[in-house]
Parts: structure tokens; C-alpha cells; sequence
């Protein structure tokens, strides 16, 4: 699952990967519409897989992120209104999410960017954020 959620800069929301082509990818969007659209070349795809977040001592995966967020809300979505949340929600929510995380490189809309992103996988069915044993041992 990881490694077919995308990121395209400059267009809104989560994109999952339906197919590749020369010079293309074939994305459809995650939520009730299902649009699917190319993305070419020139835009930046990130896989959610590649994705961490800065803390004082390495960088986290963003999944295990995810997997925290989860854990501290049930798997249910996260009741934050990012439009209007205050700078102290947005780091007392972090906080708990990622206690270590680097206070200077991890921005506000960093942060907002990660409740919206939980929010449409959790919203879409996607909960499963934790790497299983199965897919580690095909890893080695």
C-alpha cells in the first residue's frame, strides 16, 4: 500500500498509483471521487514511503508517524480543524504524535500537511500503517 500513495506537488490531496506509461504515471485521487489523471514528467511525485519527519536525533518514516497518530486516536480521524487551529494545538498535537520531533525544521504547515494527509487515509480506509513481519522478510 505505501509505495502506491502519492504526493504531487502543487495539486491537493492523496493520489494512489494505478499505472505507469512512457514518461507518465496514471493516478487516481483518494477520496469519493476517484478522478483518475496523468502525471507527467515535470511534476514532483513523492511516494508517502519517502516521506519522513525531522526529529532531534534522525529522521522518522512517515508511516510510523501515521502508526502513532493512530494509536493515540483509535484509528479514527483527528479532530483538529487545520484552518483554524492555533500554533499551541498544532505542537501540542505533534507532541504527541512524534514527542521527539525538531521543533525548528518542523514548520506549521508541516504539521498541518500531516493531519490533512491522516485524515483522507484514515477517512478512505487506508489504516494500516504499520510495516507487517510478511513484507520486512521480503525485504531481506
Amino acid at each position: 500500500m505505501k509505495e502506491t500513495i502519492l504526493s504531487i506537488s502543487g495539486r491537493p490531496g492523496l493520489f494512489r498509483l494505478v499505472s505507469s506509461g512512457r514518461g507518465n504515471l496514471i493516478v487516481e485521487t483518494i477520496d469519493d471521487a476517484k478522478k483518475r489523471l496523468p502525471a507527467g514528467a515535470r511534476d514532483r511525485v513523492t511516494s508517502l514511503n519517502d516521506v519522513s519527519m525531522y526529529t532531534d536525533d534522525d529522521d522518522a518514516p512517515l508511516m510510523d508517524v501515521f502508526q502513532n497518530i493512530a494509536n493515540a486516536n483509535d484509528g479514527k480521524a483527528v479532530d483538529i480543524n487545520v484552518k483554524t487551529a492555533s500554533s499551541k494545538e498544532l505542537a501540542d498535537f505533534m507532541a504527541t504524535a512524534l514527542p521527539n520531533y525538531d521543533r525548528d525544521r518542523v514548520h506549521q504547515s508541516d504539521i498541518k500537511k500531516l493531519i490533512q494527509w491522516y485524515n483522507i487515509l484514515v477517512n478512505n480506509g487506508y489504516t494500516d500503517f504499520a510495516e507487517s513481519e510478511a513484507e520486512e522478510e521480503e525485504e531481506a
